[in-house]
């Protein structure tokens, strides 16, 4: 039985039934787990759930995905069950002009969860990247849909070296984290995103008000750096980052001027060394 998931005893299934039992509850986010063996893409599965009417706190996670995107339209692909792929369904009832933290909100998540159980230094690179260093561990991808926003994420959990899609990338396995269990890793990630949104909504999406922005700023790799920004329309843009503004947009100061902003690939400049 070559296509059965326990082939690679290193790399068990999830259960669908354990994580809704432990997640889904009468008045948590959580409304539906669902486990699939293999899809094209998380995201555009549950945006044809939001089409169908589907309620906010759906999650689908895949043990393997084939079309999987990362921003800029760049596939991510990793071996089946070696991480965590999923996506959220999300319906904030928030100012519009507030809803660009989600994706912040999301990360630092993530990274929470990751710092407790996987006791890794997991930073995060603005908008949506997780960091162990300079390498890249998770990233998050929003996607909005009608009313509701998409949340994917995936995280490497025993990629090991060679089997990394990129050099920049790594892994829990590649950094010898103290779990590589899949399952109460995804149990701590959806566990700290119910937490993380539930009090920023419940604070009308202020940022400040719920602490989101002084814990994304405790654990930001990008602010404080000096960094490079390809912005839309072949635009670059180098400077210091300089903070994360009320709307989850990054602030850099590039010759004198600060600017804001809300979309941008970021790459990190190391420091000259002498």
């Amino acid at each position: 039985m070559l296509d059965s998931p326990f082939t690679d005893l290193d790399r068990p299934p999830l259960s669908q039934a354990a994580l809704t039992r432990a997640l889904v509850r009468p008045g948590g986010l959580w409304s539906d787990i669902t486990v699939v063996g293999r899809t094209g893409s998380t995201n555009a599965d549950l945006a044809q759930a939001v089409r169908d009417g589907a309620r906010q706190g759906a999650v689908l996670i895949a043990e393997a995905q084939f079309a999987g995107r990362g921003r800029l339209g760049r596939v991510w692909s990793v071996p089946p069950r070696s991480g965590l792929t999923f996506s959220m369904l999300l319906r904030p009832e928030l100012p519009p002009v507030r809803q660009g933290w989600l994706p912040l909100l999301v990360g630092l998540a993530v990274a929470s969860a990751v710092r407790k159980v996987a006791e890794v230094d997991a930073r995060l690179k603005w908008p949506n990247d997780l960091l162990i260093g300079e390498r890249k561990l998770a990233g998050v991808l929003a996607e909005r849909v009608d009313s509701a926003v998409i949340m994917g994420v995936g995280l490497n959990v025993s990629v090991r070296a060679d089997e990394l899609p990129v050099e920049t990338a790594t892994s829990l396995a590649v950094e010898e984290a103290a779990c590589v269990d899949r399952d109460p890793l995804i149990r701590a990630v959806l566990r700290e995103i119910e937490i993380h949104y539930r009090e920023w909504s419940q604070a009308d999406g202020d940022a400040d008000a719920c602490g989101l922005r002084a814990a994304y700023l405790g654990l930001s790799a990008t602010v404080g750096r000096e960094v490079r920004v390809e912005l839309p329309g072949e635009r670059v843009l180098t400077g210091l980052a300089t903070g994360i503004d009320q709307s989850g947009h990054l602030l850099v100061r590039s010759k004198g001027e600060e600017h804001t902003l809300s979309a941008g690939d970021v790459v990190h400049v190391r420091p000259h060394t002498s």
